[in-house]
C-alpha cells in the first residue's frame, strides 16, 4: 500500500529534479517510484491520476523511455475516473473540475508521437482522447449487425445492456449535486446522493465488459469495440482530406489525413501555440465587447480571419497544391483546442494577382466534424424512410415567428419549396411534437431562438412555443433513423458555452449529428435578424435542383451552403453574417 511518506518522497524528488535539469543520476529511481505509485490499486484513483500526470511531465521533459507508458497510463486513469460518474451531466462536471489537469493530455501525447515520427499513432491518440462524452454515447449505439450474424443471442443481450446504460447515462440530477460529484474530492458521502443510480451503472458496465470479452472470442470479432485503428480512421477521408490542427506547448502540427496515402505533416513555427490562443481570446473578447453589427467588431473579425489565414490557411493551401488537391474539392476540419472557436472555413482574404478578394471557402468547400468517428458514422447507410434515395426529401419546418422578425419570410420560403413540407409553427411546436415529427422526416429546418447556458452545455437549447426548450440532452436521447439533414437557423447552435471543454464539442449541431442527422448547418454565434430569406432561398435552390447523380441530397448541403454564403457576401453582407454559418458532417 502507498503511504503518505512515499507520496511526499516522490513529490520531493519531482521538485528536486525540476530544479536540476542536468541531474540525471537518480532519474531511473524516480521513474520506478512513479510506476510503483501509479500501479498501486489500493491508492485513491485521483491520487494515482495526479501522480501519473507528474510522471508524464517528467518523462516528457527528460525524454525518458517511459514517456509512452506514462501517457498510456494517465489517459487510462482519466477515462476510468471519468466514467465512474453515472450521468452525462456529472461526467461533464468531473471534466470541468479537472480541466486544467487533463485538457492538454491528448494534444501533448500526440505532439510527442509526431516528434518521434509516429503520425498514424498521433491521429489515433487525438481521436481517443477527445470528445469523451460523444465517444461513450456512440459506443452505446454500436451496431450489432455483424455480431447478430454470428450469435443472435449475444447480439440481443449486447443491445439490451447498451439501451439500459444509455438510459442511466442520459438521466438528470439537480445541478447542486452535480457540482459536488464533479469535484475531484473523494471520500464518504460524495456519491451518496446518487445511491442506486451509481450501483446500477457500475453493475451494467461490469456486465457489459464481461459480455464484450465473450464477443471478442468469436471469429473475426477480436477487435469489437476497441479504439479504432488508423486504418479504420482513415476512411473518414474517403470523400476528401481531413485537416487536424494540434496546438501544443511542446510543438504544434497540422496533420492532413488522406484515404489512400500516408498523412501529410505540416510543421509550424515555435510561436504557433501562443498565436492560436491569442486569436481565440481576441475573437471571444471582442464578440463580448462590441455589437455584432458594429464597425469595431467587423474590424476585429477581419483581423482574426487574416491572421488565421497566415497561421493555418496559407500552409494548408500550399500543401493541397503540392498534393494536387483540386480547388472546389470538399475538405473537412476536425478542430482541437482553441480551433473549436475559430472560423477556419472563412480564413482570408487570400492574396491574389487580380485583386479579387477570395477566402478559403472560395477555394475549398469546408465542413467540420467533432471526431473522425462521427464523420465515418454520418456516411453509413440511412434506414427508416428509404435512406439515401434519389427522391426529394420530406422536410419538417419548426418555427417560432412571434419573437423573430425574419421568421415569416423564411417560413414562406420553406413552404414554397418543391418538396413535401410539414409545418410545426407557433403553438404546434412543442418539444414532444418536434421530436416525434423528426422521426418521420429526412430533412428538418428550425427557425427559432437558440440559447446557451453558461457552464451547462447540456442545457443549450432551441426555444420552442412559449419559450419551452428543446435541450441538447433532449436531442441526445432521440433516435432518428430517418434523419439526413438539419438546418438550424438559430443563434449559437455550433457555439461552445463558456466554462465548457473545447475538445468535448458539446453544442447543438454536434448533438443533431449524434442523434442521426448526417449533415447539419449551424451557427458559430448569435444571428442578426436580416437577410436570412435570401440565403435560405439560394441554399435550397442549389440543394434541390443541382444535378449530381448518385449524390444523396444531404451530401449536397455543404456545396449549397458555400454557394449561398458566397452570394450573400457578393450582395454586400457584413463579414459577421456570412462567416457565421458552418457545415458539419457528410
Amino acid at each position: 500500500m502507498i503511504t503518505s511518506d512515499l507520496v511526499w518522497a516522490l513529490g520531493e524528488q519531482v521538485e528536486s529534479q525540476s530544479r536540476s535539469d542536468n541531474r540525471r543520476e537518480d532519474l531511473e529511481d524516480l521513474m520506478q517510484l512513479f510506476i510503483k505509485v501509479v500501479d498501486d490499486t489500493s491508492t485513491m484513483e485521483i491520487m494515482r491520476f495526479d501522480l501519473s500526470r507528474a510522471w508524464v511531465e517528467t518523462a516528457h521533459r527528460f525524454r525518458h523511455p517511459s514517456v509512452t507508458t506514462a501517457y498510456e497510463k494517465v489517459l487510462s486513469l482519466l477515462q476510468n475516473y471519468f466514467f465512474y460518474s453515472p450521468t452525462l451531466e456529472t461526467q461533464h462536471g468531473r471534466l470541468i473540475s479537472m480541466r486544467e489537469e487533463c485538457k492538454d493530455l491528448p494534444s501533448n501525447y500526440a505532439s510527442y508521437q509526431v516528434h518521434t515520427g509516429q503520425l498514424n499513432r498521433a491521429i489515433e491518440t487525438l481521436e481517443r482522447g477527445r470528445a469523451l462524452l460523444w465517444s461513450e454515447m456512440r459506443s452505446f449505439r454500436t451496431s450489432a449487425d455483424r455480431l447478430a450474424a454470428v450469435n443472435l443471442a449475444l447480439a440481443e443481450e449486447f443491445v439490451a445492456i447498451n439501451s439500459k446504460l444509455e438510459q442511466v447515462t442520459t438521466s438528470t440530477v439537480p445541478y447542486g449535486i452535480i457540482e459536488a460529484e464533479g469535484s475531484i474530492r473523494e471520500g464518504p458521502g460524495i456519491m451518496d446522493p446518487f445511491g442506486p443510480l451509481v450501483e446500477k451503472r457500475q453493475k451494467l458496465l461490469e456486465d457489459r465488459e464481461e459480455l464484450i470479452s465473450r464477443i471478442r472470442d468469436l471469429p473475426d470479432l477480436n477487435n469489437f469495440l476497441k479504439p479504432p485503428s488508423f486504418d479504420a480512421l482513415r476512411s473518414a477521408a474517403l470523400r476528401g482530406p481531413v485537416i487536424i490542427v494540434n496546438p501544443c506547448k511542446y510543438r504544434s502540427d497540422i496533420l492532413i489525413l488522406f484515404h489512400n496515402s500516408p498523412p501529410s505533416l505540416i510543421t509550424t513555427a515555435d510561436d504557433f501555440h501562443d498565436r492560436a490562443l491569442q486569436l481565440g481570446d481576441r475573437l471571444v473578447k471582442d464578440r463580448k465587447k462590441y455589437s455584432l453589427e458594429s464597425k469595431q467588431y467587423q474590424k476585429a473579425l477581419r483581423s482574426v480571419l487574416k491572421d488565421l489565414y497566415e497561421l493555418v490557411g496559407r500552409p494548408v493551401v500550399e500543401e493541397f497544391r503540392k498534393m494536387k488537391i483540386e480547388e472546389q474539392s470538399r475538405v473537412w476540419w476536425c478542430p482541437t483546442s482553441v480551433f473549436g472557436h475559430l472560423p477556419l472555413h472563412a480564413m482570408g482574404p487570400i492574396p491574389s494577382d487580380d485583386g479579387v478578394k477570395r477566402y478559403f471557402s472560395d477555394l475549398y468547400i469546408s465542413s467540420y466534424t467533432p471526431t473522425l468517428s462521427a464523420l465515418i458514422e454520418s456516411r453509413k447507410s440511412a434506414g427508416g424512410l428509404g435512406g439515401q434515395s434519389s427522391s426529394k426529401p420530406s422536410i419538417l419546418l419548426v418555427a417560432q415567428p412571434e419573437s423573430l422578425r425574419y421568421a415569416i419570410p423564411e417560413i414562406w420560403t420553406i413552404q414554397r419549396l418543391d418538396a413535401t413540407v410539414t409545418s410545426l409553427i407557433s403553438k404546434k411546436a412543442t418539444p414532444r411534437s418536434v421530436v416525434e415529427s423528426l422521426r418521420n422526416h429526412q430533412f428538418s429546418h428550425f427557425v427559432c431562438h437558440g440559447n446557451l447556458e453558461r457552464g451547462k452545455p447540456l442545457d443549450a437549447s432551441l426555444r420552442l412555443y412559449g419559450g419551452e426548450p428543446l435541450t441538447l440532452l433532449d436531442i441526445v436521447r432521440s433516435r432518428l433513423p430517418s434523419a439526413e439533414f438539419a438546418f438550424l437557423s438559430a443563434c449559437h447552435t455550433a457555439e461552445l458555452t463558456e466554462e465548457s471543454i473545447d475538445d468535448e464539442a458539446l453544442h447543438l449541431t454536434a448533438a443533431m449529428q449524434y442523434c442521426g442527422f448526417r449533415s447539419v448547418v449551424g451557427t458559430m454565434w448569435a444571428m442578426i435578424d436580416q437577410g436570412g430569406q435570401t440565403l435560405i432561398q439560394d441554399f435550397y435552390k442549389t440543394l434541390l435542383s443541382s444535378d449530381e447523380p448518385g449524390v444523396p441530397y444531404h451530401e449536397r448541403s455543404a456545396r449549397a451552403l458555400r454557394d449561398a454564403v458566397r452570394n450573400l457576401r457578393r450582395e454586400g453582407a457584413s463579414l459577421e453574417r456570412w462567416v457565421n454559418y458552418v457545415h458539419y458532417g457528410a
